[in-house]
Parts: C-alpha cells; structure tokens; sequence
C-alpha cells in the first residue's frame, strides 16, 4: 500500500537502467532535492548551518568517497583524514596562487590532485590486502601529515603553520571568508554533493562499479573473468580520492576558513568517515548520506540534550559521543554488518506486502 511497484514497468532498455527506475523512488528524489534547494536555503540560520547541514554535506561526500573504495572494491583505507588534508592544501594554494579563477574550479581540481595523491598511495594494494593494506594507508595518514606541519610551503611560511581561506565568491556571492552568509555556505556543499551523489551513483551502477564489487568479492575469480585487478583497484582509488579531495576542499574553505593540519585532519577524521561507512552501510551511496547524518546529529542531539536540558557536563557528554559511537558499531558489525541502509532495504521489503504478512 505504502510502497508498490505494481504497474511501473520499463519498456525500454534505458528506462530500466535509469538511476531510480521505480518512479515513488523518482518522485521521492525530486521531492528531497525541492526541499533541500528552494525551500531549506530560505530558513537556515547559522547555527543550522554550521552545526548540521554544512558539515553534513560535506562529510556525506567523504564517506562516499571511502565507500567506493571500502564498500564497493573491498580495499581497506584508513587514510582519508589525511588525503582531506590533501584537498584542503590544495585548494588553499591554488586560491592564494590563482585569486581570479573561480572556486568552482578550483575545488575539483583539488579534487583531481587528491585523486593523484591517493593513487599514488594506493598502488601497494597490487601486492597487499585487507589488515596489510589498512595499515600501508594509516602509514599515508602519518606521512602526509607530518609533511604538510614540516614544509612550510604548503601553508605560504605562515609563522603559525595555519592556512586561513581568503575571501572568494562565486557569481558575486561571497562563499569563503568570515563574510559567508549561512544559506550560501550551504548550497555551494549542496550542489557540490548533488554531483558527486550522481556520478558514483551512476558509476557504481555501471560497468566499472561490477569490476569494483566483483574485486571486492574475489580477486582471484574476478581476474579469471576478465576483470583487470590493477585497473580496478587504481580506478578506486582514484575516484575515491577524487570525491575525498572535493571533502577536504569544501571542509577547509567553506566549513572551517582555517585549519592545522594535526587538528583539523588527524587519525580521528580518519575514524570518523569510517565509522560513517559502516553504520551508514558499506556498498551503499544512501549509507554514505545516512551514517554521515548519524554521526553528525549524535554530537548535537547528546549536546542539546545532556548539557542543555539536563546541565551535564559537556566533557560526559563528548564521552558518552564515543561510548554510543563505539557500541553501534559493535552491534551493526555482529547483527547487521550491511548498516542502516540495509534496515531501510528491509522496511521496503515489509512496505511493499503491508499489511500481509511477509
């Protein structure tokens, strides 16, 4: 009743392997998308913005990026705190080193340099895998790291070691620098995660995405099969740091407007996205956009909640963050290692013989 496929039928070839080939499914995009750009920019104030929807966008985009690589090609990264930091640097020299180019340049091409970056360092996932390979990308974290804090021409031999965001707009609106208008902060991530949500979508649905899970699956069957590992797994890596690159942008320029690199990109971001993936649900582009949302409106819920209504202290209340975080993870592990995103599969299932019995 609430959820039928009954009648919707494709007659052509590209109608079936349309993105939403279901219409409700159609329908209920076009409503989220109407909602998220004629309706919330009028009524978002800073602290929503700040607090929610910015950084909500902008890390849905990253857990995105890992999920290709993790939940899609099954190679294991705990670097992507780090390859954000390569995307936030490069930004920040291409805006001081080019200030008349837009920044819709100049955040993909930060994008595409993160995409080199993290290919480079994905190369030893030709010879290694799973624990060993997690490992190889945590040694990236620490690497790249200690290189951005060590060589004072990424941050312009700033004597605090901290890269600020100039003040750059975009058809006239100011959208980085302290001058930012909430709404505008706002749609520029919006638009940027429409994009990226569209392309591995598409990608993922497509050829390179079956190579990427037959990967995932069995290496071994899959190169029998005709799939070339090399290629497959470089081209995860690639498109994975391309959309991690654009994260690590937007979360420098427009979220933070100044950052260190140790602070603002450490192992803990790295942990971060990752615990997205797998509460949102590994293999999943709608996980990536729920666990980002989890993980994001936990910290404010716990905050309003236990230091606002309750008065305790913020410092139980950051605790209590990790505790939570830590136990649900444990749990969609054990019970439902494919995360929130298979429990909405689930609720369709039930949605589509309501109220028969299943």
């Amino acid at each position: 009743m609430f959820y039928r496929e009954a009648g919707d039928f494709s007659t052509t070839y590209p109608q079936d392997s349309q993105t939403f080939p279901i219409r409700f499914d159609r329908y209920r995009y076009y409503v989220v998308l109407a909602v998220a750009f004629l309706v919330i920019p009028f009524i978002i104030n800073d602290y929503w913005a700040n607090a929610v929807f910015v950084p909500f966008l902008i890390y849905a985009i990253a857990a995105i990026g890992l999920n290709i690589l993790t939940g899609y090609c099954g190679q294991v990264s705990l670097g992507t705190g780090a390859f954000m930091a390569v995307g936030a640097y490069a930004v920040y020299k291409l805006m001081t080193a080019f200030p008349d180019v837009s920044m819709l340049i100049h955040i993909p091409v930060a994008g595409l340099i993160t995409a080199a970056v993290v290919t480079l360092f994905g190369l030893p996932s030709l010879r290694i895998k799973g624990f060993y390979l997690a490992v190889a990308t945590l040694a990236a974290q620490f690497f790249l790291v200690w290189l951005f804090n060590k060589v004072p021409w990424f941050y312009n031999y700033s004597a605090s070691g901290q890269i600020s965001s100039p003040e750059r707009t975009v058809f006239g609106i100011i959208i980085t620098g302290p001058n930012t208008e909430a709404w505008a902060k706002y749609m520029i991530c919006l638009v940027f995660v429409t994009i990226c949500a569209i392309i591995a979508r598409n990608l993922t649905r497509g050829a390179m995405g079956r190579k990427w899970m037959a990967i995932r699956d069995m290496d071994i069957a899959a190169e029998i099969i005709g799939v070339n590992p090399m290629k497959a797994k470089l081209t995860a890596f690639m498109v994975s740091g391309f959309f991690v690159g654009i994260a690590g942008a937007l979360f420098f320029s427009v979220y933070l407007g100044a950052a260190e690199v140790g602070e603002s990109f450490g192992i803990d971001k790295s942990f971060l996205v990752l615990f997205m993936v797998i509460i949102g649900g590994l293999g999943s582009i709608f996980g990536s956009f729920i666990g980002a949302a989890f993980m994001v409106l936990l910290p404010v819920l716990l905050k309003n909640v236990l230091v606002g209504w309750l008065g305790w202290p913020t410092d139980l209340a950051a605790h209590l963050q990790f505790i939570i975080s830590g136990g649900l993870i444990i749990v969609f592990l054990i019970m439902e290692p494919h995360g929130l995103a298979q429990l909405w599969r689930v609720t369709k299932e039930k949605l589509r013989l309501w109220p028969f019995p299943h």
